[in-house]
């Protein structure tokens, strides 16, 4: 996996990006400009994810301190599909977020925790001549105010086909959600399986099925995120999460 953080210190206008021959054996630990930002807690045997709102990539303007999955750890455009599959399972903790002081909806900043993200397959890249291959975020769990809610991607129009369902934006790609209910602060487990047509969510006992057409309708490649991604852009704001799990299975 390689990590995303928060600022931009080498100044090429995008976040600091480290990869992951630099992360592994625990090449994190010796990495200056990494450690504020993703270092080890000895007490509990837990990785921390610190992050504020700083340098953000092109594709958001929200910045975070996240883990990528990297199938091939020098390749990032070899992904899954959702017919190969994937399993994630975590157990980790929001340890503190900042007041939300803008929005009315919201009392703290919601962090997004766990993503599955999509991302348009180099055979669609050549097809259609696209500038970009960033897809859209198929599965993010997020924390906001306590309740862990998972986000999945689905169809405005579910009898759209063909070329169609690569349009990433908004008008053919929206949210449905589920509450897993009142977690807080404290430590819990997920677990994410995505197979074909099919996206099963289990936090602590608490399992969601998704599956449903926009599922197997999914056009796009897949890879794992993990971390800490915070949505907000107050200059104040800031937010930890740990980790006391993470495994990868494909």
């Amino acid at each position: 996996m390689k990590v995303t953080l928060p600022v931009d210190e080498n100044n090429n206008g995008s976040p600091d990006e480290y990869s992951a021959a630099q992360l592994s054996n625990f090449g994190y630990r010796t990495l200056a400009p990494v450690i504020p930002f993703m270092y080890d807690d000895t007490t509990d045997e837990s990785i921390v994810f610190y992050t504020y709102p700083a340098s953000s990539t092109a594709n958001s303007n929200y910045s975070r301190t996240e883990l990528r999955e990297m199938m091939n750890p020098t390749n990032s455009k070899i992904n899954w599909t959702l017919n190969q599959g994937g399993t994630f399972e975590g157990r980790l903790k929001l340890v503190s977020v900042t007041q939300d002081n803008i929005s009315s909806s919201y009392d703290y900043h919601r962090v997004i925790m766990m993503q599955i993200h999509g991302i348009i397959s180099q055979a669609d890249m050549l097809t259609h001549g696209f500038l970009s291959n960033n897809g859209p975020p198929l599965l993010k769990i997020y924390w906001i105010d306590g309740h862990i809610k998972a986000y999945k991607k689905t169809l405005v129009n579910s009898n759209t086909t063909g070329d169609a369902l690569l349009d990433v934006s908004s008008s053919t790609w929206t949210d449905i959600s589920h509450d897993f209910g009142y977690i807080g602060y404290e430590p819990f487990d997920l677990k994410v399986i995505a197979s074909t047509g099919k996206l099963e969510v289990t936090v602590n006992n608490s399992m969601k099925v998704f599956e449903d057409i926009s599922l197997a309708k999914w056009p796009f490649e897949n890879y794992f995120k993990a971390g800490n991604y915070l949505i907000t852009t107050e200059p104040t704001a800031n937010s930890t999460v740990k980790y006391y799990k993470l495994n990868i299975n494909h």
